[in-house]
């Protein structure tokens, strides 16, 4: 469900410490410049969520935003903000650059290092907020390409402007049953978006690399209902052999198959033990998670919890 901020609402006096107090609590914290006098201030803030994304539009009179060092030392959980600028022009200085962006442009910028945003004719923009861990990019990656312009001079980066600005107009994708199902895409997109301008960079093959075992993670969790979900299958999805997806699995103590069936059998123990499921068979529950054949699935249960699934089911109805 969408907040909406408008300082249309609010006194003149009252304004500055409005907009300073949402921002704060919902999205950042950062200190604002306005640039007309108080009772001309107008500020207009719409706030969503899709999955881990944070979502702000923002149309606003002139200001400049600033990220002190003090504030990004405070700060607890690291982000990085993706800015798409809608009309006019703004600035975003970082690491020592700073990025003019002009319509259908954006640049990122991180959270734990200070930066400064200047909107000196306004704010027509939309800020997306990534935590850093989900989107696993290595730290030269983001280094080097903080407070850099992506526009249309690249096809990656025209596709990640659109897709973006799109997710952060469209109500229906900030609900939960489509929220989670885009986020993983987003986090993709954003990725491909940062290897396509690093180029022939090692750390480019090095930024893609190093999310592989992220998201073929994802990519079997997003999928443990299917029935033929397999080793063959994952690797084709990623674009590289079997061999090489035991290889970067292996990094993490993780073989496909016992994954798969690991966290199968822990749907399906959670499913059995919820009273609102007990309509439903134990054998359907097991199919519902990828277990073809029922007395495979009481088997791989019993050998992995003690009990059989209809053992566990009945305990937990005597607890209940």
């Amino acid at each position: 469900m969408s907040a909406i901020l408008d300082t249309a609402d609010f006194p003149s006096t009252a304004r500055q410490e409005a907009v300073r107090h949402a921002i704060w609590e919902s999205v950042v914290r950062i200190e604002i410049d306005h640039r007309p006098p108080p009772q001309d201030i107008s500020v207009r803030v719409r706030l969503d969520t899709a999955g881990c994304i944070t979502v702000c539009s923002g149309r606003a009179t002139g200001m400049t935003i600033r990220r002190t060092r003090r504030l990004a030392r405070e700060d607890g959980e690291p982000h990085v903000f993706l800015g798409l600028q809608l009309t006019g022009t703004s600035t975003v200085a970082q690491n020592g650059r700073q990025a003019v962006l002009k319509r259908g442009e954006f640049a990122l910028y991180d959270t734990s290092l200070p930066y400064t945003l200047g909107f000196d004719a306004g704010v027509d923009h939309h800020f997306l907020r990534f935590p850093r861990a989900a989107l696993a990019l290595p730290e030269r990656s983001l280094r080097e390409l903080t407070a850099v312009t992506f526009g249309a001079e690249s096809p990656v980066s025209a596709l990640a402007f659109a897709y973006f600005s799109q997710l952060a107009v469209t109500d229906g994708l900030h609900q939960d049953r489509y929220a989670l199902a885009v986020a993983g895409p987003s986090l993709d997109l954003l990725r491909a978006a940062v290897a396509s301008r690093l180029g022939d960079a090692p750390w480019a093959r090095e930024s893609l690399e190093a999310t592989l075992g992220l998201r073929i993670l994802r990519y079997m969790r997003s999928h443990l209902r299917d029935h033929d979900l397999s080793a063959a299958r994952i690797a084709a999805e990623h674009g590289i052999s079997v061999r090489h997806l035991y290889a970067v699995l292996a990094r993490s103590g993780i073989t496909p198959g016992s994954w798969i069936r690991s966290n199968r059998l822990e749907e399906c123990r959670r499913e059995l033990a919820d009273p609102g499921t007990r309509h439903r068979t134990v054998a359907a529950i097991g199919r519902g998670w990828g277990f073809v054949d029922a007395t495979h699935f009481s088997k791989a249960f019993k050998r992995a919890y003690g009990l059989s699934p209809r053992a566990w089911r009945d305990l937990h109805r005597e607890r209940g």
